[in-house]
């Protein structure tokens, strides 16, 4: 009996990170077929639009987490992600029939509306099942795994670009999905119990937001939150120019990425086990102040140089995904934890919130990466300082009365 439930959650854990990877899985895998898409479109080349077609997707992602999370509270979360799952699939057919940069970013921002359900509502499922420092433990192994996707996404999308052409990497997304919903709809219960479902209202996002306001624990990790993904969405999409453009490493560029998402996954695996030793907060205290300390000590080597050699500039990198390793879980589980009683609601609000901050944050900051890697670590420079600001001066005050 112990066996068939340890078989059960770790079956859970790899369907919930399965679900998460079709966003990552649609973000990487395009990656470097951003340049082949540019031409193929007729656009004129310019790496500040590349960026549209991977900051895009994530503005989807917020807005339609608003619609997804909310709604699966009420009607349940199977068949939201089922709904999410099949707008994926027709804004998967706009992007490869698509003639124009706007056409391609509509379909990006379409696809992202649709990906909002599997990535906010998989989220709200851990909720369902799990709580605590217990939670933050199963979201870890879940992220786990779901940065596996980044290792061989890449690579993937490069062996197909070259073999078969880019609208072959949205086909080969199509086909993931599918499997996936196969597997949720053939193996997994329904999470969400039926006394714990809210009536479908207008008044349904209206009334769950003013229960997540009153928590100042979600409200304050979640900001920050927005803030550490602002950060890093800024590095995702500036990528494949840094490497490619900068360092002229095409075709090296999906093995260092890889390389970089295994940083974060191998925080990420160790997180699991501190996590239940020294608790969410403490971790979360000082990956703040590794990940802040990290930038400061790359702009006093490097303002106004030129870039530094690929194996400095990997070193540095590697050491800030490490702390961003320790913080995308345990930031999202805290956020949670005191919105159990409405999960769906706050997973959406909670995932709105951090998304509609990173973008702009990512395009900023974004315009700014083309000759040097300088302006990325200014970046995450003034988001963990943000960062920490807030955690000290309003979290931790209010866990001091």
């Amino acid at each position: 009996m112990q066996k068939q439930k340890e078989q059960s959650k770790l079956e859970f854990i790899a369907l919930m990170a399965s679900l998460m990877s079709l966003v990552a899985l649609s973000i990487d895998a395009l990656l470097p077929a951003l340049e082949q898409i540019g031409i193929s479109l007729s656009v004129q080349q310019n790496s500040n639009d590349n960026q549209l077609l991977v900051t895009m997707i994530f503005l989807g992602l917020g807005f339609g987490q608003l619609i997804s999370g909310p709604v699966s509270d009420s009607l349940g979360r199977k068949p939201v992600i089922y709904g999410g799952f099949l707008l994926f699939v027709i804004a998967s057919f706009i992007c490869v029939s698509a003639t124009s940069l706007e056409m391609m970013v509509f379909g990006r921002i379409l696809q992202g509306i649709g990906l909002s359900a599997p990535r906010t509502i998989s989220i709200a499922m851990v909720r369902d099942s799990f709580s605590g420092d217990y939670m933050a433990k199963i979201m870890s192994f879940i992220v786990v795994i779901f940065i596996l996707v980044p290792v061989i996404a890449p690579a993937l999308g490069k062996l197909m670009l070259d073999a078969y052409g880019w609208k072959s990497i949205f086909y080969s997304q199509l086909i993931f999905g599918v499997l996936v919903m196969f597997w949720l709809w053939k193996r997994q219960p329904e999470t969400l119990k039926e006394e714990n479902k809210i009536k479908l209202s207008l008044n349904l996002f209206v009334d769950g937001t003013k229960e997540f306001v009153k928590h100042k624990q979600a409200i304050v990790f979640t900001l920050i939150s927005g803030f550490i993904t602002g950060s890093f969405m800024v590095y995702l999409s500036a990528s494949q120019q840094i490497f490619q453009e900068q360092y002229n490493l095409v075709d090296e560029f999906p093995y260092i990425f890889a390389g970089l998402a295994i940083s974060v996954g191998f925080a990420t695996f160790l997180n699991g086990t501190l996590v239940m030793k020294l608790g969410m907060q403490k971790l979360v205290s000082i990956f703040l102040i590794v990940f802040t300390l990290i930038p400061v000590a790359y702009i006093f080597l490097f303002y106004q140089k030129e870039n530094p050699s690929i194996t400095i500039l990997l070193t540095f990198f590697g050491l800030q995904f490490f702390a961003i390793g320790f913080l995308f879980g345990n930031l999202r589980a805290l956020a949670m934890q005191p919105v159990g009683h409405i999960a769906g609601i706050g997973a959406a609000i909670n995932g709105f919130v951090s998304t509609i901050m990173a973008v702009p944050i990512a395009t900023y900051i974004g315009k700014f990466v083309v000759t040097t890697t300088l302006p990325l670590f200014v970046g995450f420079l003034i988001c963990g300082t943000l960062s920490l600001i807030l955690f000290n001066l309003v979290y931790l005050k209010s866990f001091t009365k």
